[in-house]
């Protein structure tokens, strides 16, 4: 296959680009800037230049190619509080792939949050059937993680229009080597504060995955997923935040703490508003479905590696 992958030199991206050229496909990237441009061709992959605003590039892109699997988003605008502005953009980047594929049954596999299906009822494990109802408002009236959801949502309803669409959800601690983002995050707020800090007794739990995992399930999903399907990128169900904390102060040499909710954001920042919740995710029907099974190392077992902290 051909594949056209926007955020192809982001974090799963560099990842997803030779998972997929060592299957035998051929991928176009696109790419912002030189540096991005320059990576993807060391990565063997070919370059279309370009921004998620240049709509009639991705369009282009989308219609030259096999299949399109859509990583890139605005986590510049989401780090600076405009959250809706990226959700904005990436609605406009789904519904000009849309065009672009509909009947046409070619693959499109959008990356998607999990933090929308996080925080379920005590001991409730969220599933690949969560948050697939519309927001009552409108999808298009929501922001933050719900609007996330909603343009996943909006990207599965391009099945109806013969694209074979699909979404893998990915966990907020897609982690490994070189990895910048939110548990790197966390470490640097520990390390800043002088205490790696969990709320209560620290037990609430979130989903992790590495991201040569993720990557593999990207390649399966715009291989083989069927149209409609919800994927969860997860290796681990759910690492109790105190261990992670744990693990921080250990490495970094500072006192693990206890703190409310209301205190949270005092210690981890914007993280604040999710370090207490308890969301544990299951991805059974994902490896039922495509026959995916995990194999690079767990969290904590990364962060004991200590390439976090060097």
């Amino acid at each position: 296959m051909h594949v056209f992958v926007t955020g192809a030199s982001g974090w799963v991206g560099r990842g997803l680009v030779p998972e997929l050229t060592a299957a035998g496909h051929k991928v176009t990237g696109l790419a912002r800037t030189d540096a991005a441009a320059r990576s993807l061709h060391a990565l063997g992959a070919e370059v279309r230049r370009g921004t998620l605003d240049d709509l009639g590039t991705l369009r282009d892109a989308a219609a030259a190619a096999d299949g399109v699997v859509h990583l890139a988003f605005k986590h510049d605008l989401f780090f600076t509080g405009d959250m809706a502005g990226a959700t904005a953009a990436d609605r406009a980047a789904i519904d000009a792939f849309g065009e672009v594929l509909a009947g046409t049954d070619k693959p499109f596999v959008m990356a998607s949050g999990m933090l929308g299906v996080l925080g379920l009822p005590p001991g409730a494990v969220a599933t690949e059937r969560d948050g697939l109802s519309p927001d009552p408002a409108g999808d298009e009236a929501v922001s933050g993680a719900a609007g996330r959801m909603a343009n996943a949502r909006r990207a599965l309803a391009l099945a109806g229009q013969g694209v074979r669409s699909s979404v893998v959800r990915l966990p907020p601690a897609t982690h490994g080597e070189g990895d910048n983002g939110f548990t790197t995050t966390a470490i640097g707020f520990a390390r800043d504060k002088g205490a790696a800090a969990y709320v209560g007794d620290g037990g609430n739990r979130w989903p992790a995955v590495h991201r040569d995992d993720a990557a593999r399930l990207f390649r399966l999903a715009v291989e083989s997923a069927p149209a409609g399907a919800v994927l969860h990128a997860v290796g681990d169900e759910g690492v109790p935040i105190r261990a992670v904390a744990e693990a921080f102060a250990a490495h970094l040499r500072v006192p693990a703490v206890s703190v409310t909710a209301e205190q949270a954001g005092d210690y981890v920042g914007w993280l604040g508003h999710f370090w207490g919740i308890d969301g544990p995710a299951s991805a059974q029907h994902t490896r039922d479905l495509l026959g995916w099974r995990p194999t690079g190392p767990g969290l904590l077992a990364d962060l004991a590696a200590g390439h976090y902290f060097s």
